[in-house]
């Protein structure tokens, strides 16, 4: 069946979620405590320990088919602008990302602040300033080309994970 990206992973947490479920009502069905005197049969829970694991196993492996056609999509799509595939491009996001809250700091800041330091023992009446090593103004112009460029990137991406589609047999 053919899937896009989006509908693929929508799908693999559906999996992940019914996963997680067989794995929640194995653990409260699987063993039981009775008190003395009281038959086990009248408060035992309904389980199937082979059923069960069938099922585990049948979620398993839809799980490990389904991962693997979104890896190949992935490694083989090239993302158009980009010069690189889907894998590449889900590597440099997070890059980018970094990059922009670390230009964001800097290009917050003032050339000359005065430094609120603490001695070693305690207060020191002695003024310190801290001074930007770099132009600020260029950080500036940076995060601004680095936030286009993730903007760029996330839509490049979703636009590919809504639209192309690829054949995944579960």
């Amino acid at each position: 069946m053919e899937y896009t990206s989006a509908e693929a992973n929508k799908l693999l947490r559906k999996l992940r979620e019914e996963h997680a479920a067989l794995i929640s009502k194995e653990s409260k069905a699987s063993s039981f405590i009775i008190s003395l005197g009281e038959d086990p049969e009248s408060v035992r829970p309904e389980y199937d320990y082979l059923n069960t694991q069938k099922k585990l196993k049948e979620v398993e492996q839809k799980i490990i088919k389904l991962k693997h056609a979104i890896s190949i999509f992935n490694v083989n799509t090239e993302v158009p602008g980009f010069d690189m595939t889907i894998d590449q491009l889900l590597v440099y996001i997070p890059q980018l990302t970094e990059r922009k809250t670390k230009l964001a700091k800097m290009s917050d800041r003032i050339p000359k602040q005065r430094a609120s330091r603490e001695s070693f023992y305690g207060n020191s009446n002695i003024v310190e300033y801290d001074y930007a090593n770099y132009d600020i103004q260029q950080a500036t112009l940076e995060l601004t080309a680095v936030a286009e460029e993730l903007s760029r990137a996330q839509t490049e991406l979703d636009v590919i994970n809504s639209t192309q589609k690829f054949n995944i047999d579960l």
